[in-house]
């Protein structure tokens, strides 16, 4: 195999040498791929902008024994001008990031569905129709659903019961009803599951028109499922500016429905993908 060429995104770098970089990549058909980027540190390198972090590109890769080098990029889309040119997008773009190199898995294994929604949460925050706490969210929903972690919201997560069920419990798996409701479960407000629903199905109409207290308490939940299932906190998700001081103690969520994860700042990143 001489060299091969995907669709990626550029997830982050880190200096090697004086003049090189490591490239991570979310690539559409080999998952996650690190890569020798050479010389790009030097002024006059050909594409070292095209390299940058939230950066949708199309590149040409030759296979190395333990980091593959890249040896052409062309710009797909640049996302990175938009979302670094406001604090808040910033943040919340890098919480996607994170979280799709979480879920990427092992090195090449296959992603492309997770590849398609991180490339969709980059449009939606660079073109910044949509509140990005919204775009979060909903990017987290469907990239736990591309995992098999996807939480239950309309029946219980232990007896298929169908709903509405007023407990959540993370450890359970999402929804639970009456009696299969665990020690420690929250009790988010009415409407709570119905927005997380919506979030992950698109229904913006029904989205936009929550209240913040909804939205709110919906990012609580939907960051300590993940971080339960990543067995991990986000180092990115406390940076994520909110339109109100959140806790996920203020979604009802005790330390015993997150696995033993009290409030240690997690704090939801709302964030819908693209819409539709």
């Amino acid at each position: 195999m001489r060299f091969y060429r995907d669709e990626a995104v550029v997830l982050r770098q880190h200096k090697l040498g004086e003049a090189d970089r490591i490239i991570t990549l979310l690539t559409a058909e080999h998952g996650l791929v690190r890569a020798v980027a050479k010389g790009v540190r030097r002024t006059r390198s050909k594409f070292g902008a095209r390299l940058e972090p939230f950066a949708h590109i199309d590149v040409h890769l030759y296979p190395g024994r333990s980091l593959d080098v890249v040896t052409q990029v062309h710009s797909l889309h640049a996302f990175a001008d938009a979302i670094v040119a406001d604090y808040g997008r910033y943040t919340t773009a890098c919480a996607v990031l994170e979280t799709a190199e979480r879920l990427a898995g092992e090195e090449r294994a296959p992603t492309r569905q997770l590849h398609r929604l991180t490339v969709g949460a980059l449009e939606a925050l660079a073109d910044d129709r949509r509140p990005r706490e919204l775009i979060l969210d909903a990017y987290l929903l469907r990239a736990m659903y591309s995992a098999g972690w996807m939480p239950a919201l309309e029946e219980c997560a232990r007896c298929a019961t169908p709903g509405p069920h007023r407990a959540f419990h993370v450890a359970a798996g999402g929804a639970v009803c009456l009696h299969c409701r665990p020690p420690g479960s929250a009790t988010p407000s009415p409407g709570v599951l119905d927005l997380m629903e919506a979030l992950f199905r698109g229904q913006w109409d029904h989205v936009e028109e929550s209240s913040n207290s909804l939205r709110r308490q919906a990012s609580g939940l939907t960051a300590a499922h993940l971080q339960w299932h990543l067995e991990r906190q986000l180092r990115t998700l406390p940076l994520i500016e909110r339109t109100a001081p959140h806790r996920l103690m203020e979604t009802g969520v005790e330390p015993g429905a997150v696995g033993g994860m009290r409030d240690n700042g997690v704090r939801r990143v709302d964030d819908g993908v693209a819409a539709g």
